[in-house]
């Protein structure tokens, strides 16, 4: 008690003693309350800058559990690192310092909190200092054992805290009175709230994420560094993804959770844009960037000049290179810290990300084991000193049927090398050979330069085949199953670049799976399928609404289309049926006794022919073949806009570009395809 006594006396005397006739409202003390101490529960929070203010956010009750063992035993606080948000972030207890794993972001202070406070102007309470809480769980202490309340204290920056009672506690703001002899703070103005305890103010605390990660999604962003409309970066973003999957996934995949068939599926954002602007190209751009309408241009240089970056040899490298490089390390440093981890893996990409992602999977080998086959096979021609033949080349790509259009058009292995796309193209060779042959001829030509000691920029030079810059593609360390590609542009680049059709035939070398997702006012958006079947009309899957069925405005839309066109072949049939009767001949006399019947029959049975074959056009739609870029399945999927979006297309075209993130139906049709693959389906199929 030698301890309490001092903090008593450390108090301020000046405190008013509450008089014995008072019967004010804050002087009503609960006795049972008073009579009995309880320790308070501390939660762990982090601090966040946003919109240009500190934001203090709990982390999920597992990772404070964690945290606050870690911080009892004490073998965290000597440079040991405490993994929360499913293994993301670092949180070094020692500095009480949070730190990100997988990507580039500033440290966030960490704190073991106890008491809060909040003013009229705060969204959220925020937590005192650790060393001020301890202060004020101290005075709290002495309160309730002594039952002596109205303990007044002062922080250490100089402001008043007033202990009234259990359930009234108030924090004091000084407001300066200047004059001329200085400053005096005083007890002016509305008082704080206090609060002590976690579990006694409103503040939204997630119970955490399942420990096991089924499938791992690298997503790459477009252009710009903000990715919606709240100019939010990629990280801030993914987040939400994620979020309003786990969220799915208890929700539509609650059998699989129950039986513990599932856990979760981890999304990793991917970020280009800072390493391509870091490499000093901005201070070149500044010099030569007119000063009116500063902003605008400022915009233009961050965002829009990134399509023309990727259209440049050089700045193309760097992308494919940094986005394929970062790929390639979280993946390694995810392995490390999920040493257990059995899943697949996917990619995604937004709009210009979705096309890098695409150009690095179209330029990917076969498998890992055939590269080094290659080699092996150069080794040995080389060594021998024989060069096999055309014949022999194609035979061992497995493309022995085009050796006779090559021996009719007289082209040789020297000739072949010289061809491009366009020559194979003209010969009527398909997309997939002819990204085969050129491919094994070009490396081959850079593999005997490179004996020759030739120019080795020419070596590092790959033409892809389809139009495409020629820069030297990184290779993948895994095999990705499902490619998503939101609101692309995919089918517009590949058109400009010269390419009217991709084979039915064509797939990506080590991807199986291709889903091109987009919002039906997405300006950037463009399909995929009409390039596979030209000579085919028809419309893209359309994804099901999140919550079942389709949204009721398009229901009603399809339906009052539905009615104009039955009353409209009801019509047009009774008008058919009017003219015909009108220009039939007369019967004659005799037989009009026998046949009087005739007509009307004629009549029912055609109507009743036309609606049957109505319904069986309906019924009988055969499916449509959009080739193997996605194994045979459906590639363009295309949402349902809301209510509101339907009354103004243009005014939601921005919108509805940067809409995925936060997309239920988005995320569902990701996690139903990725399941897919494991044999784990929705609880109800959607409709």
């Amino acid at each position: 008690m030698s301890s309490a006594e001092s903090r008593q006396e450390q108090l301020s005397p000046s405190a008013p003693s509450p008089a014995p006739s008072s019967c004010s409202s804050f002087e009503l003390i609960d006795m049972d309350a008073a009579s009995l101490y309880e320790p308070v529960s501390p939660h762990w929070f982090y601090c966040k800058i946003i919109d240009s203010k500190e934001t203090w956010i709990p982390f999920n009750t597992e990772d404070s559990q964690q945290l606050e063992e870690a911080y009892d035993s004490g073998k965290y606080c000597n440079g040991r690192a405490v993994p929360t948000d499913g293994g993301r972030y670092d949180v070094h207890l020692g500095e009480r310092m949070r730190y990100a794993v997988y990507w580039d972001e500033l440290p966030s202070e960490v704190r073991r909190c106890t008491w809060f406070y909040k003013g009229d102007k705060d969204n959220k309470y925020v937590p005192y200092s650790e060393s001020f809480s301890q202060v004020l769980e101290e005075t709290y202490m002495l309160a309730v054992t002594l039952d002596e309340w109205k303990k007044k204290l002062e922080s250490p920056n100089r402001e008043i805290i007033i202990l009234h009672n259990p359930k009234l506690m108030v924090h004091y703001q000084p407001i300066a009175t200047s004059d001329e002899w200085g400053s005096t703070p005083t007890e002016q103005g509305r008082p704080r709230t206090v609060k002590r305890g976690v579990e006694n103010i409103s503040v939204d605390i997630h119970c955490g994420e399942p420990l096991q990660i089924d499938h791992l999604v690298f997503v790459v962003h477009g252009i710009g560094p903000a990715c919606d409309l709240r100019f939010r970066s990629i990280v801030q973003c993914v987040n939400d993804f994620r979020s309003v999957s786990l969220s799915l996934l208890q929700t539509h995949f609650k059998k699989a959770q129950e039986n513990q068939q599932i856990g979760r599926v981890e999304f990793l954002p991917v970020n280009w844009h800072s390493p391509l602007h870091s490499t000093g190209v901005d201070v070149d751009l500044q010099r030569i960037t007119l000063p009116s309408i500063n902003r605008l241009r400022h915009f233009t240089n961050d965002t829009i000049l990134d399509v023309f970056f990727y259209n440049s040899p050089t700045y193309c490298q760097t992308i494919v290179d940094t986005v394929a490089s970062e790929m390639n390390r979280i993946y390694t440093l995810f392995l490390q810290r999920n040493p257990d981890f059995k899943g697949g893996v996917s990619i995604a990409g937004h709009s210009l990300g979705s096309l890098i992602l695409f150009d690095i999977l179209t330029n990917q080998k076969d498998s890992f084991g055939d590269n080094e086959n290659e080699k092996g096979a150069h080794n040995i021609v080389m060594d021998q000193g024989d060069m096999p033949t055309l014949e022999e080349d194609l035979k061992k790509l497995q493309l022995s049927e085009f050796f006779n259009i090559f021996e009719k058009e007289k082209v040789d292995k020297e000739a072949l090398a010289l061809c491009t796309d366009r020559d194979l193209q003209e010969m009527g060779i398909p997309l997939g050979p002819r990204k085969k042959i050129l491919n094994y001829f070009r490396t081959r030509k850079n593999s005997e330069c490179c004996s020759g000691a030739k120019d080795a920029k020419e070596d590092d030079c790959l033409d892809i085949g389809i139009g495409q810059v020629s820069v030297k593609y990184p290779r993948l360390i895994y095999k990705p199953e499902i490619f998503f590609a939101f609101g692309s542009p995919i089918g517009m680049f590949l058109t400009v670049r010269g390419l009217r059709r991709i084979h039915p035939s064509y797939k990506f070398p080590t991807c199986k799976g291709f889903f091109n997702i987009y919002h039906p006012f997405d300006p950037v958006a463009y399909r995929i399928e009409p390039m596979i079947v030209p000579e085919i009309e028809f419309e893209p899957m359309l994804i099901p609404h999140h919550k079942g069925r389709k949204r009721m405005h398009l229901e009603l839309r399809e339906g009052l289309t539905r009615m104009s066109m039955d009353l409209k072949n009801n019509l047009l049939g009774s008008l058919r049926m009017a003219w015909k009767s009108f220009t039939r001949a007369p019967y004659p006399a005799l037989q009009a006794s026998g046949k009087a019947e005739e007509p009307e029959a004629e009549c029912d049975s055609s109507s009743e022919k036309a609606s049957e074959t109505l319904e069986a056009v309906k019924e009988e739609v055969p499916p449509i073949n959009v080739g193997m870029l996605n194994g045979g399945q459906r590639i363009d999927y295309v949402l349902q806009e809301k209510p509101i979006e339907s009354f103004n297309e243009y005014l939601f075209a921005l919108q509805s570009h940067l809409c995925y993130w936060e997309s239920e139906d988005t995320v569902l049709l990701v996690l139903k395809e990725i399941y897919q693959t494991q044999g784990i389906f929705l609880d109800q199929p959607l409709q």
